[in-house]
């Protein structure tokens, strides 16, 4: 049970707000605001997503840079709050299209209909789109989306010749074309979130692999919809080799720790030809859930060397090479490494002719940030760093520095080598063929390097 609901921006501004019960003071949006911008407990910059405040507890979770916050004085389980949260801002993006603070002020007689149809008097009722159809009758109103910045999975796919269309992610689940007709088509997302630890001389002593096939329909009727996957598909070790790893599209055969399906998927053929039969209900939805811990090939390999050059001035040499094929190609790439804390100076040396590279040292973290736009499979790139200290070192430099973390978005290409090899649409007539988008992508989650 939740006393209040509400959105606020970057800024503080609320945007949205809604209170159920009348139990928490209605100045609670700014005293959230305020312990969120200036926190500085339990030697922590910044907030967790639960804490308590005066007897009143703050759930929050940050959605392209919105806050979307809930508050009680019950005591509830935080993961189904913070579940709800998430549940709600994805019921909001279907309807609007794009989920942003414009989209939002723009439609907030929408969104506060959406709200009051998911939660009555604190409580949840659904936060499925397909039921709230029936319910909610306002139509979005619509945000040209060629003239925003690029935000979220929309822009990780702009990728080759062939471009997703510009309203891959950015359509509502409600809202007709121009014209009055409505596109047929349906999105099929598999995102894999890989965790990877090296050990100082470079051999991989953690991998795990989280990811999520998900689909967005724009398909009128809900017809059935027959999805394959890998045939050498196995769910469990089975007896096989860990270490049998290739490349992206490499042979061999996928091992799957464990999974889990959506409510809509029927496993009758599953057993059999690795199938998937759904009727998928509107709006986005994970297919299924997956997690792998077989060791995989990595995206990236990341050589550190550190050299003392005087008592006051050692020198970091930081090389990113990467792993996958010359047809892919990284985006939004950022290396971190921590440096000693006496650290009072850093100058880099990028290589020759880099292009769309970027660094900086953040002081107060003692931190070296190295961006790289993006990277191109098979190349390699060398950073080098100058540092210059407060006072001599006494100790090890190599032990006070460190470790080096890297993020990334890969598109087009997963480690898991899971992959659709067919989405089938049951016809309605001869003539019905509706548009169907695979699509893959590999983020980090934790991609740790020692030295």
């Amino acid at each position: 049970m939740i006393s209040q609901f509400f959105v606020l921006s970057q800024r503080g501004d609320n945007i949205v707000f809604r209170d159920y019960r009348g139990d928490v003071q209605k100045g609670s949006a700014e005293i959230f605001f305020r312990k969120v911008k200036f926190w500085k407990e339990d030697g922590e910059t910044e907030a967790p997503p639960v804490f308590n405040v005066d007897g009143v507890n703050y759930f929050h979770v940050k959605v392209v840079g919105l806050l979307f916050v809930a508050t009680t004085r019950a005591n509830i389980s935080p993961s189904l709050v913070l579940e709800l949260l998430q549940r709600i801002a994805r019921v909001t993006k279907d309807y609007l299209g794009i989920l942003n603070e414009d989209s939002i002020r723009k439609n907030f007689v929408l969104v506060y209909e959406l709200l009051d149809e998911v939660i009555d008097f604190g409580y949840v009722q659904t936060t499925s789109t397909e039921v709230l159809k029936s319910c909610v009758f306002n139509e979005p109103i619509m945000i040209d989306a060629a003239h925003m910045p690029p935000l979220g999975p929309a822009a990780l796919f702009m990728q080759g010749n062939k471009r997703m269309p510009g309203t891959a992610v950015t359509k509502s689940v409600v809202a007709n074309e121009p014209g009055g007709r409505r596109r047929e088509e349906i999105f099929v997302d598999i995102i894999e979130k890989i965790s990877l630890t090296f050990s100082s001389s470079g051999y991989i002593l953690t991998s795990e692999i989280d990811g999520t096939i998900q689909m967005k329909s724009y398909l009128s009727g809900n017809p059935e919809i027959r999805l394959a996957l890998n045939e050498d598909l196995n769910i469990g070790r089975g007896g096989r080799s860990a270490y049998d790893y290739g490349g992206s599209s490499g042979s061999g055969a996928v091992i799957l720790d464990d999974c889990n399906f959506h409510e809509s998927v029927h496993l009758d053929s599953f057993d059999v030809d690795r199938t998937l039969t759904l009727v998928p209900p509107d709006g986005e939805f994970p297919v299924m859930n997956y997690r792998m811990t077989q060791e995989f090939k990595p995206p990236f390999r990341i050589n550190t060397l550190i050299e003392e050059a005087g008592s006051l001035k050692a020198e970091v040499i930081l090389k990113v090479r990467a792993e996958f094929p010359q047809n892919i190609t990284a985006n939004t790439v950022v290396v971190q490494m921590p440096v000693p804390k006496y650290t009072s100076r850093v100058s880099f040396e990028l290589e020759s002719g880099a292009v769309g590279q970027v660094t900086d040292f953040k002081e107060p973290n003692k931190k070296i940030e190295w961006g790289l736009k993006k990277i191109v499979g098979g190349s390699e790139h060398t950073l080098r760093a100058k540092l210059t200290f407060a006072h001599e070192s006494h100790g090890n430099i190599t032990k006070e520095a460190g470790p080096v973390s890297m993020t990334f978005t890969i598109p087009m290409y997963n480690c898991s080598r899971l992959q659709v090899k067919y989405l089938q649409i049951a016809k309605k007539s001869k003539t019905y063929n509706p548009y169907r988008w695979v699509r893959y992508v590999t983020q980090a989650n934790s991609y740790v390097a020692r030295i």
